[in-house]
């Protein structure tokens, strides 16, 4: 027992020691400032949309029979009353053909009956006929034109159903897979032979807000502003489609559940590069003339879906690790400088590497565009040794 004693005593000072010693004070943050500025800017609103015909319809068979034709490349263009598939016409050809001769019988018995009627009313009139025999000649005639009549109705059915028995296009469009192949039986208004669409122009449907209408309403009467490119197109690859498109419909109806309401735009599709049903993004020029604050798209971070900025303050703040409770020497625990202070921000379109800022701060603010991944709010920060610029990216974001 008396020999451990130093070696309690030696460890005792060593823990007593370490216990008092002060953490080192952490070094400010090298960052690089930026001034927030209101300047007039040109952007456009951005909205997921989709292309759609202006025109679609099902091409179903008016006739039944067996597919003897079919005269058309699948996805091609086709135009309007070009031949697109046969249904077997033989049947529908005899009927015709039959109804041709019926009519001609008709035709002949009507002439008949009125040389009958011609020849019974001279007779009548001379007292040289028994009137009974007359009056057998005028209803005779007049069966036999109502003979003529319904041989006329019979080829007129017997035709469209032969015509009916080859399938045009409606209009020019695109048309798609074919639903059936040769051979095989298609029943009338059932059998689904194919698909076409419009496709020059094309429309582009997008949403937008219930606040926004009245600004559309203006646009597509012709009272806002004009610029040749207030609407633009975005293809699914990134690239830009060249022609400019208009407003064509503004949906009858706000949607009570999202409110949000459609409008379908039109582009030209001379080279049919556009199809129905393609994602695309809608790009909306524009047009507010009021100065906007823009800042570095780097300086603004994300958190759990919200926006913040660091905004440079020249002030006083408590050390890091000091203890500000004692009150007697409170003032000795301070430091005075630059400090991060993070502010929730509302940000608005990108425009280029910038990127608006609705709310949040104010002109003449100055915040950090490079460092902000070394910041925490509250931190203290010196721009005396400034980092390089950051290469490119966004920030946090």
């Amino acid at each position: 027992m008396y020999k451990a004693a130093p070696v309690i005593i030696l460890g005792s000072f060593f823990f007593f020691s370490c216990g008092h010693r002060q953490p080192p004070a952490p070094s400010d943050v090298p960052v690089n400032l930026y001034t927030v500025t209101a300047q007039h800017v040109v952007y456009y609103d951005r909205y997921p949309g989709t292309t759609a015909a202006l025109s679609q319809v099902n091409l179903l068979p008016q006739v039944q029979g067996y597919v003897t034709g079919i005269y058309f490349k699948e996805g091609a263009h086709v135009r309007k009353g070009q031949l697109l598939y046969e249904i077997d016409k033989r049947t529908y050809e005899a009927n015709y053909n039959a109804a041709m001769d019926n009519l001609k019988v008709a035709q002949g018995n009507l002439k008949q009956a009125q040389q009958d009627e011609s020849r019974y009313a001279y007779l009548n009139a001379n007292k040289a006929v028994a009137k009974q025999l007359y009056d057998h000649a005028v209803i005779t005639l007049q069966n036999t034109k109502s003979q003529v009549r319904a041989a006329i109705e019979s080829v007129r059915t017997t035709k469209i159903n032969l015509a009916f028995s080859s399938i045009v296009a409606p209009f020019d469009g695109t048309i798609g897979f074919s639903q059936v192949k040769l051979g095989n039986l298609v029943t009338v208004g059932q059998t689904v032979l194919n698909t076409i669409s419009t496709d020059n122009p094309m429309g582009v449907d997008f949403l937008i807000n219930e606040k926004q209408l009245n600004y559309y309403e203006d646009l597509q009467n012709g009272k806002a502003k004009s610029i040749d490119s207030l609407f633009t197109l975005i293809l699914p690859n990134g690239n830009f489609y060249p022609q400019l498109g208009e407003i064509s419909v503004i949906d009858r109806a706000v949607d009570p559940q999202t409110g949000s309401i459609r409008i379908r735009l039109v582009f030209p599709n001379t080279n049919y590069s556009l199809r129905a049903g393609m994602s695309c993004v809608v790009r909306v020029h524009n047009q507010d003339s009021t100065p906007q604050l823009v800042v570095p798209n780097k300086a603004v971070i994300e958190q759990m879906g919200e926006f913040f900025v660091y905004v440079a303050k020249d002030t006083t703040m408590p050390a890091s690790g000091a203890d500000t409770t004692s009150g007697k020497h409170k003032h000795e625990n301070m430091h005075q400088g630059l400090f991060a202070m993070q502010r929730k921000v509302m940000p608005g379109e990108t425009v280029g590497a910038n990127i608006i800022i609705k709310s949040g701060i104010k002109e003449g603010d100055q915040i950090v565009v490079d460092g902000v991944q070394s910041l925490h709010d509250g931190a203290a920060i010196t721009t005396a040794n400034k980092r390089p610029p950051a290469q490119g990216g966004k920030g946090g974001r």
